[in-house]
C-alpha cells in the first residue's frame, strides 16, 4: 500500500518499531522521507503522534534501510507518552509549535528539594524540546535520570521550550499511573534474543488469533540462562513493559516456608493472581534455588515446590495468556522434568555481549552522562572483553565518581546546596573510564583473575625473534581474527616457552596478555594440585570454564613440569596423571576452546607428558635463548633507566663480560652494583663502574654451555617426533 493511500483524514498512519540506539532520549522520531515530503516537514520540524494520546517529537529522515517501509521509530519514552506499544499504529501530522511561556513540571517518583541551581539546569537541558501537556520527559544527572511529568503549560497544546520560557520544578511528587519503565532500548547488544522473544511471547499475547489460525499452542514457559549479569531479569521486565502485561516476579527465597504446605500455597496463589490479571508474565528469578534436581536435594520442602511448579505448569490451559519466564545463571542445577516441551519449553542463551554489544551497552549508560570529548566509547568496547551488561553499568558508574571526586572540593557539604553552574561543569572524561577500567574486574573471573603489572614488549630486552613468534600466535589471533578466518587458517591452542631459568618466558607470557589486551588467568601450579580424589582435575575444569566465559582470555601455567609431568612417573596417588588427562581433553576434547588461548612457561621441557606436545594441543614450542652480548647490553640499559651512573661505566664493556648471566642475573648485578655504592656512602648518588666491577665478582653466571647444549638437542629431537607424528599421526603415548 503506497503511502498516500495511508493518509488518514488529519495525517498519515504508520507502524511503531523501537528506536536505535543513537536517537534513545533525544526526542526525535525516525520518519521516511516521502512521508515528510507528504506531510509538508522537513528534517528538525515537529511532528504531532497520536496514539492513545497526545504526544509531540522531533522528525528526522529515516534510515536507509527503513525506507518504504511505512514505519516510524520512536524510543520508549515517546511510545509511553502516546500510549503505544511497539507494533501498534500511530497517526502523524505536522505540528502547530507555539514558544512556551510557562512550563510546571513535577517528579513522578519521590519528593525532592529544588535549589537554585537546578532549574536553569534543567530548563537548558530541554531547551528546544517539544512538550504536550501530561508527557513525561526525563532529566539527566551524573548518569542518572529523574523522570518528571509536565503537569501544566501555557499556552495548551505542542509547545517548545525558549529562553524566555518560565519553568517551575514542584517539590511534591505527582502519582503517575505508568512511571518510564524498561524498555526494549534499554537493553544492549542482545538483538537475535529479544527477535526471538518477541515472536514467542510478545506475538501470542497480543495477536492470539494468529495462533488460533495456524492451529498452535504458543509456549507456556521460556528459560533464560546464562552468566550472571547479562540481562536475563533486564529482559523480562522489558517483556511485561512493551506487552502491557501484569507481571509477577518470584524471587526463589521469598516463597519457601518451614511450615508444611505454605510453600506450595504461596506458589498456587501467584498462579492464580496472574490467571485473573491476564495477559500475565510470572518471571521466576534463580529458579534452581526453587527447583532444584530432586535427586540431588535432602530438603523434603524442595522437592514438594518442584512437584507443585510441574503441576501448576500442566495447569496452565490453553490461551490462559499467562507465560512464565525463569531465569538462573545454572540450568543444569533445575530440575529436569520441569525442562520439557509443555513446560519451560523453550531455551534462551543469554551469551556475553560481542564488541558491538558492548559498544550498545556503554552507549545505553552513558546516554545521559555528560561526556567530555575525549571519551572513546569504541575502544573502550574494544578493551573490555568479559565484561557483561552489569560489568559496564558498574564501569559507568564508577567513572562518573571519578569524575565527581575532581569536583567535590567545589561542594560545601555542611551547607547542603550546590554551587551555581556546577551542574553543568562536570564532565567525565576518558581518564575517569581509565581508572575506573582498572577497578572493575569481569565478574565471570573474580575467583580466577589475577592483576597482571603491566609488561610490554619494550620492557624486555632483546629476544625480538621470540617476540615476533608471540606477537604473530597471540596478538594477531585476538586482534585480527578476520584475518585468520579469511585465510582459513586456525591460530595455535597452546604455546609452551621453554629455556635455561631467568630468561623471561613470564615477563615475555605478561608482555603477551598486556599487549594483546586479554584477560589473563596465571595458574600457579602447586595452588590446583589437592589432597581430595577429583578436587584438581575440578579445579582446571573451572580455569577453563571462567575462560571460555570470559574470552579472550590467556591462561598461563607457570612451571607446567610441575603439574603435567611424564605419566607413569607420578606418584602412588596418580595425581599428576589425572592432571594430564583433563589438560588434554580441555585443549582439544569435545568442548570447543573458544577464543582461549594457553601458554605455559618450563626449564625441565624433557620431563612433560609428550601427549601435550604434539600439534592441537602445545603445538607451538619457544626457545627463550640465554642472551648474546648484544641482548645483554639492551637488558642492562633497561635495568639501569632509572639509574644514575657515572661517566666511566661502559655498559658495552659489562656486556661483553657477562657471557653466560640471564637476565635475571643481569638484573641482580645491576641490583648488586648500586648496593656497592650505598655500602660506600649512604648518601651516594651515582653508581661508578668500580661498584659494578665489585658486583661481578659477587654474581656469578647461572648459565652453563652444557646447558644451552642440553636445550637445543631437546628441541631438535622434539621437532622430529612431531614431524613424525604429522607423517604417521598419533601414537599409543599421544
Amino acid at each position: 500500500m503506497s503511502f498516500s493511500e495511508r493518509v488518514a483524514p488529519d495525517g498519515v498512519e504508520l507502524k511503531v518499531v523501537e528506536a536505535k540506539h543513537r536517537d534513545v532520549g533525544k526526542g526525535r522520531v525516525r520518519i521516511d522521507k516521502s512521508v515528510m515530503n507528504l506531510l509538508g516537514i522537513k528534517s528538525g520540524d515537529v511532528v504531532e503522534i497520536e496514539g492513545k494520546r497526545v504526544t509531540a517529537a522531533t522528525a528526522w529522515p529515516a534510515y536507509p534501510e527503513d525506507q518504504g517501509l511505512d514505519i516510524i521509530r520512536m524510543d520508549g519514552l515517546i511510545r509511553q507518552n502516546a500510549g503505544v506499544n511497539v507494533g501498534d499504529k500511530v497517526i502523524v501530522r505536522k505540528a502547530k509549535v507555539r514558544n512556551a511561556i510557562m512550563v510546571k513540571l513535577a517528579p513522578t517518583a519521590y519528593h525532592i528539594t529544588i535549589d537554585e541551581g537546578f532549574v536553569p539546569y534543567a530548563k537548558k537541558k530541554l531547551m528546544e524540546y517539544p512538550l504536550v501537556e501530561g508527557d513525561t520527559v526525563l532529566i539527566p544527572i551524573l548518569g542518572q535520570t529523574i523522570p518528571f511529568v509536565v503537569v501544566h503549560t501555557r499556552p495548551s497544546g505542542v509547545v517548545r521550550i525558549t529562553h524566555s520560557t518560565n519553568i517551575i520544578i514542584l517539590e511534591r511528587h505527582v502519582e503517575q499511573s505508568k512511571l518510564p519503565k524498561v524498555s526494549w532500548e534499554d537493553i544492549g547488544g542482545l538483538g537475535p534474543v529479544i527477535q526471538r522473544l518477541r515472536e514467542l511471547i510478545e506475538l501470542p499475547l497480543r495477536y492470539p488469533e494468529i495462533f488460533k489460525k495456524l492451529g498452535i499452542e504458543p509456549p507456556k514457559g521460556v528459560l533464560l540462562y546464562g552468566p550472571p549479569g547479562t540481562g536475563k531479569t533486564l529482559l523480562a521486565k522489558a517483556l511485561a513493559n512493551e506487552t502491557d502485561s501484569y507481571f509477577i516476579a518470584i524471587n526463589g527465597p521469598e516463597i519457601m516456608s518451614k511450615y508444611y504446605g505454605e510453600s506450595e500455597q504461596r506458589l498456587r496463589e501467584i498462579f492464580e493472581e496472574a490467571r485473573k490479571n491476564a495477559p500475565s508474565i510470572i518471571f521466576i528469578d534463580e529458579i534452581d534455588a526453587i527447583a532444584p534436581k530432586r535427586e540431588e536435594v535432602t530438603g523434603e520442602v524442595e522437592k514438594r515446590v518442584v512437584a507443585q511448579l510441574l503441576t501448576l505448569l500442566d495447569g496452565l490451559e490453553a490461551r490462559e495468556d499467562v507465560v512464565v519466564i525463569a531465569a538462573t545463571n545454572r540450568p543444569n542445577a533445575v530440575d529436569p522434568a520441569l525442562r520439557r516441551p509443555g513446560r519451560l519449553e523453550v531455551e534462551i542463551e543469554i551469551p556475553l555481549p560481542d564488541k558491538k554489544g558492548r559498544l550498545e551497552i556503554l552507549q545505553i549508560h552513558t546516554r545521559n552522562m555528560p561526556l567530555s570529548e575525549d571519551v572513546d566509547l569504541d575502544r573502550l568496547a574494544e578493551m573490555t572483553h568479559g565484561y557483561t551488561g552489569a560489568d559496564l553499568a558498574a564501569l559507568a558508574r564508577s567513572a562518573a565518581l571519578y569524575a565527581l571526586r575532581r569536583y567535590l572540593p567545589e561542594i560545601d557539604l555542611d551547607k547542603g546546596e550546590l554551587p551555581p553552574g556546577l551542574l553543568e561543569k562536570i564532565k567525565v572524561t576518558m581518564e575517569d573510564f581509565m581508572n575506573a577500567y582498572k577497578d572493575i574486574v569481569p565478574s565471570g573471573l573474580r575467583e580466577v583473575y589475577i592483576e597482571v603489572p603491566e609488561v610490554r614488549w619494550e620492557d624486555i630486552g632483546g629476544l625480538e625473534e621470540v617476540k615476533q613468534q608471540l606477537r604473530e600466535a597471540v596478538e594477531w589471533p585476538l586482534k585480527y581474527p578476520d584475518s585468520f578466518k579469511r585465510l582459513g587458517i586456525e591460530p595455535p591452542k597452546g604455546i609452551l616457552l621453554f629455556g635455561p631459568p631467568g630468561t623471561g618466558k613470564t615477563m615475555l607470557a605478561k608482555a603477551a596478555a598486556t599487549e594483546s589486551q586479554a584477560n589473563f588467568i596465571a595458574v600457579r601450579g602447586p595452588e590446583i594440585l589437592s589432597k581430595w580424589v577429583g578436587e584438581s582435575e575440578k579445579a582446571i575444569r573451572e580455569i577453563f570454564r571462567k575462560a571460555r566465559q570470559a574470552a579472550p582470555t590467556i591462561i598461563f601455567f607457570d612451571e607446567i613440569d610441575s603439574i603435567a609431568p611424564m605419566r607413569g612417573l607420578g606418584s602412588d596417588t596418580n595425581v599428576t596423571e589425572r592432571i594430564v588427562s583433563q589438560l588434554l581433553t580441555e585443549m582439544d576434547g569435545i568442548e570447543r576452546m573458544g577464543n582461549i588461548m594457553v601458554i605455559a612457561s618450563t626449564n625441565r621441557p624433557d620431563i612433560i607428558d609428550p601427549a601435550l606436545l604434539r600439534p592441537g594441543r602445545f603445538d607451538k614450542l619457544i626457545y627463550v635463548p640465554p642472551p648474546d652480548k648484544k641482548v645483554r647490553f639492551k637488558i642492562l640499559l633497561i635495568h639501569t633507566r632509572n639509574m644514575p651512573l657515572d661517566l666511566d661505566v661502559d655498559l658495552e664493556a659489562i656486556a661483553e663480560r657477562t657471557e653466560g648471566y640471564s637476565g635475571a642475573d643481569l638484573e641482580a648485578l645491576c641490583r648488586e652494583a648500586a648496593m656497592e655504592a650505598l655500602r660506600e656512602d649512604l648518601n651516594a648518588n651515582k653508581v661508578s663502574m668500580r661498584h659494578f666491577e665489585r658486583a661481578l665478582s659477587k654474581v656469578r653466571p647461572s648459565i652453563t654451555p652444557e646447558m644451552v647444549k642440553f636445550y637445543e638437542n631437546w628441541l631438535e629431537k622434539a621437532k622430529q617426533r612431531i614431524d613424525v607424528l604429522k607423517r604417521t599421526g598419533p601414537s599409543i603415548y599421544t
